[in-house]
């Protein structure tokens, strides 16, 4: 019985995190059991998630199933396309460079700042009144 093969990656953004596992098949993207297009439900999310795909021409060659937990919908999207591209590194190293040009295997930085005492948000200050 011939293995197939199976290859994992973690993505993070925000504060989501997706599990990440490609297998060959016909393209079928699953996110905690339910198609992309009903979990993310914007086309827009949808277009990200599949970039690294269309960045490596190998749209439709795997499926994704992936398992996201934390955050919100947009930053569990960002934390799956961050995924496919570091699972797509252990498909063959050559993709690295294209992936790498448009920035797909760095992890966006970017979390929301901590609210500060004094204050009523990170840096909103309460109103001043005169009188």
């Amino acid at each position: 019985m011939e293995q197939t093969a199976r290859y994992y990656a973690t993505g993070h953004r925000k504060n989501a995190t997706a599990k990440v596992w490609l297998v060959p098949g016909e393209g079928t993207v699953t996110i905690n059991g339910v198609s992309m297009a009903q979990y993310v439900g914007r086309r827009v999310l949808e277009m990200m998630i599949m970039q690294p795909f269309e960045a490596v021409d190998s749209a439709g060659k795997y499926d994704v199933i992936a398992k996201c937990s934390g955050g919100g919908i947009a930053g569990q999207a960002g934390a799956v396309r961050h995924g496919i591209s570091k699972a797509l590194l252990g498909v063959g190293p050559d993709m690295r460079t294209p992936l790498r040009r448009q920035g797909f295997l760095t992890r966006d930085p970017r979390v929301k700042e901590r609210k500060k005492y004094g204050r009523k948000r990170a840096r909103r200050g309460f109103q001043f009144s005169k009188r």
